[in-house]
């Protein structure tokens, strides 16, 4: 009886590869796409019609958009997560669940083998791996563009010769499409003196007005309601962020950063609504949380992101990190009101019920309620004190 193998099929050229050469190999192929919010329905058609002309035995679509926002992205939310600073771990953080889907597949239907595209230069292959091996054990890796180091031509050449004569043609560009973003790569970021240029960009400028106003409502740190509109699913709020954040051309830029594998690397992106989602959650959060509350999420939400982008989301302090992240949020509560631009917005303010700056006793740099002009003087005494000895021991030092 031939053998089972789950392949996780993008519906690319390594991945139809993979499916076709394991057929003619005599495996029984599983092609499954898991989707993660970037997978349209017409692509997801498409990878189906085309799988099973590719020889697969079954095709199937992995829906589990629904649990990457419950067990990532609403984490990443909470912890303002943004790598270097700058990118918002888009296509990277979706890799994880559509590999935890791929391996609980392969499992429910007793696969010997799960096979992948990644090549041996780049981060997926770490996540696809890892993820297997922790969560199906025992089951054979499957990786043929990287152990045979296939080239593009040698792929469609295969795939030509046996009937299937799709366009594979090599682009400057290539593109991986997710729900917290798209991310870009080739082409003039392979110099470093160099950006994108505006043709690089899937969305353009298509907003009719100049400016306009975005009011983002959380309850709890998570996404309430878009500009005074309700939504109890979650996934659905950020699409209605970026569909309105994308007619601005808002989110996009560069990033360079450390691979997993060592080497550095440079990608470029366009990902509006992580950028205006974070930034407005951020800005409630300053109204919102205590000093020290702020400072220890920014440390676990730079960790939790590190950490989620290289490939430990198994690791099993996360559930501990998403614990805090989550009970930092019980007072994010209100609204964060943006100002929406061609290619840039800006944060304007919040209304919220849980205010911190609303406090009576005191309005910063007008009027204190709350102590006395002597309590004052007292206390910036005291603070001195340490200085003072310190200088008073060293006067040497003084600066």
């Amino acid at each position: 009886m031939a053998k089972k193998v789950v392949v996780a099929y993008s519906g690319g050229l390594d991945t139809s590869y993979t499916v076709m050469k394991l057929s003619q190999e005599g495996w029984e192929v599983y092609a499954a796409s898991a989707n993660t919010g970037g997978f349209s329905p017409e692509q997801l058609k498409k990878n189906e019609e085309n799988a099973y002309k590719l020889g697969a035995k079954k095709y199937v679509t992995l829906d589990v958009t629904q649990e990457y926002y419950e067990k990532s992205l609403k984490f990443m939310i909470f912890g303002n997560v943004l790598r270097n600073n700058c990118y918002p771990i888009s296509v990277s953080s979706e890799r994880i669940f559509q590999a935890i889907a791929i391996a609980r597949y392969a499992n429910e239907i007793g696969a010997d083998a799960i096979a992948h595209g990644s090549t041996g230069a780049g981060n997926d292959q770490i996540r696809f791996d890892m993820t297997f091996q922790v969560l199906a054990p025992g089951k054979e890796i499957i990786t043929l563009t990287r152990d045979h180091a296939l080239s593009r031509k040698e792929e469609v050449d295969y795939l030509n010769a046996h009937g299937f004569k799709a366009d594979f043609a090599k682009l400057k560009y290539s593109y991986n499409v997710g729900l917290w973003g798209t991310s870009i790569c080739g082409g003039e970021l392979l110099d470093p003196t160099q950006g994108l240029p505006e043709e690089a960009y899937l969305k353009h400028v298509t907003a009719k007005e100049p400016e306009a106003k975005l009011t983002i409502t959380f309850k709890k740190g998570e996404i309430d309601a878009v500009n005074g509109e309700h939504f109890d699913d979650k996934v659905k709020a950020i699409q209605k962020i970026e569909e309105i954040g994308a007619s601005y051309a808002i989110g996009r830029d560069c990033n360079v950063g450390d691979t997993i594998i060592g080497i550095k690397g440079r990608v470029g992106f366009e990902a509006a609504a992580p950028k205006l989602i974070i930034e407005a959650h951020r800005l409630l959060e300053k109204s919102t949380l205590s000093k020290w509350q702020q400072y220890w999420k920014d440390q676990i939400g730079n960790w939790y992101g590190m950490f989620l982008h290289e490939s430990q989301y198994l690791e099993p302090v996360m559930p501990d990190m998403e614990a805090f992240l989550s009970s930092s949020q019980r007072h994010v509560n209100g609204t964060a009101i943006l100002k929406l631009r061609p290619y840039g917005f800006e944060t304007v303010g919040v209304d919220s019920d849980d205010d911190l700056t609303k406090s009576k006793l005191g309005e910063y740099g007008e009027m204190q309620h709350g102590w006395t002009a002597e309590d004052a003087k007292g206390f910036i005494k005291l603070l001195s004190m340490p200085l003072k000895v310190y200088y008073g021991t060293h006067p040497d030092e003084k600066r």
